[in-house]
């Protein structure tokens, strides 16, 4: 039962049915002679139809016997009609679940049934008001638009259909069906992103936990563990709405022929785990001269990100240079930055060149100096030497980070963290 939970909430068992419901769990199917299949209502199926057959007297099955096998959908308390009619107590909205990947989300957030628990705090804006019960509800709603992510190719209706699955065929107590395509936009409308930003961050949060314990093939620079932060742009579908929240980039009269959101990622060098991630318009709109450029995300990353930005990390940035107030202010977090520097920055070098190749000096900007310690190296492609001069700057110029450096593998951590 991938999609569905064994027991929902709301049912109480006994120790004997719990067994039982364990095993259920296990097996994944009941097999019930077809001879013990009976209609639990006085005649046929019933008023309306809407009954389950029940197996009355099951007896031993033995070989030879002509055997359904039945995949349950749900377990739920009983509802006996006057005319014997059995059907399912609750609503199918409840029972709804998205099997392993939920059971990874609740693991990763530290909160059983973690969709639930976000879901009872949702306030409904637009054309969905009232506690009334209906074709959806919150937790719903927020299991449709993440299942939507997994399934891109499909409509509304055809990840509706995966996501209740068997449950539409359940005799519920009140006659339910699939909600529509339309019935899904006007909720996903009123639950807003609130719900599924909070879902996201507490799903990064659990993702940087388990890299701090479980990351054993971490990207290393002596002792610092490599992570890279880096902009990229997503195409969003072409709506007035979104030509005006979002804009485009590469045009500017907005001619590009889809909006984009502009995103800064914040990921592990080793596994590519997103650690943090946040959003802007790319371009002009609404009230906005211009989008959000990656300098301006970085400062939202700082302040809703802040403890990714440890001791122990060193942050891998390209060419995009962030600014040298930006890099104070990543600086003043305890965090390190490795940061490849684009031509036409001025580095006054402070001294003679080290040893290794490499030398310290100043990097001015924003009234704010600061003093970094310089690589520059080439490239060898295929026996030729690249046209291009590499230049990387790092602030652990006097820190003891630095000790058991080598610029191969400072080299080497840039090209796969950036």
């Amino acid at each position: 039962m991938p999609f569905y939970p064994v027991l929902p909430p709301d049912v109480m068992s006994s120790g004997v049915e719990d067994a039982v419901l364990g095993l259920l769990g296990q097996a994944g199917m009941v097999a019930v002679r077809v001879a013990d299949l009976a209609s639990p209502a006085r005649q046929g199926l019933g008023r309306d139809g809407r009954t389950a057959l029940v197996a009355a007297g099951a007896g031993r099955i033995r070989s030879g016997d002509l055997v359904v096998w039945l995949k349950p959908a749900a377990v739920t308390r009983a509802v006996v009609r006057r005319d014997g009619r059995v059907q399912a107590a609750g609503h199918l909205a409840d029972h709804a679940r998205l099997g392993v990947a939920e059971e990874r989300l609740d693991e990763l957030c530290g909160i059983p049934g973690v969709i639930d628990e976000i879901a009872r705090s949702v306030t409904l804006d637009g054309r969905v008001k009232g506690a009334a019960r209906r074709a959806m509800s919150p937790a719903l709603a927020i299991r449709f638009t993440l299942l939507m992510t997994l399934v891109p190719d499909a409509d509304y209706a055809e990840v509706m259909a995966v996501l209740l699955g068997d449950l539409v065929l359940v005799p519920w107590q009140r006659p339910c069906q699939a909600p529509t395509a339309a019935v899904a936009c006007i909720w996903r409308e009123a639950l807003g992103p609130a719900p599924l930003e909070r879902l996201q961050d507490l799903a990064l949060a659990g993702v940087d936990g388990e890299h701090r314990v479980h990351d054993y093939r971490a990207v290393t620079v002596g002792d610092l563990e490599t992570g890279s932060i880096d902009g990229s742009l997503i195409r969003v579908p072409d709506t007035p709405a979104n030509r005006q929240a979002f804009g485009s980039a590469g045009t500017a009269d907005d001619s590009s022929p889809y909006p984009q959101v502009r995103e800064l990622r914040i990921s592990a060098a080793s596994t590519r785990a997103t650690f943090g991630a946040v959003t802007g318009p790319s371009g002009a709109g609404a009230s906005r001269d211009k989008g959000e450029a990656e300098q301006v995300l970085l400062d939202k990353a700082l302040k809703d990100y802040r403890y990714l930005f440890t001791s122990w990390r060193l942050w891998v940035l390209d060419r995009n240079f962030p600014g040298v107030p930006r890099i104070k202010a990543m600086l003043e977090t305890g965090t390190h930055v490795l940061i490849r520097v684009r031509d036409g920055i001025t580095l006054r070098r402070d001294g003679d060149f080290l040893p290794d190749g490499s030398y310290l000096a100043e990097i001015t900007g924003g009234g704010i100096t600061l003093t970094v310690r310089v690589i520059e190296y080439t490239v060898t492609v295929a026996g030729r030497d690249a046209p291009e001069l590499f230049c990387l700057i790092t602030e652990c110029a006097t820190r003891r980070c630095m000790s058991g450096w080598r610029w191969e593998t400072v080299h080497f951590s840039a090209v796969v963290a950036a």
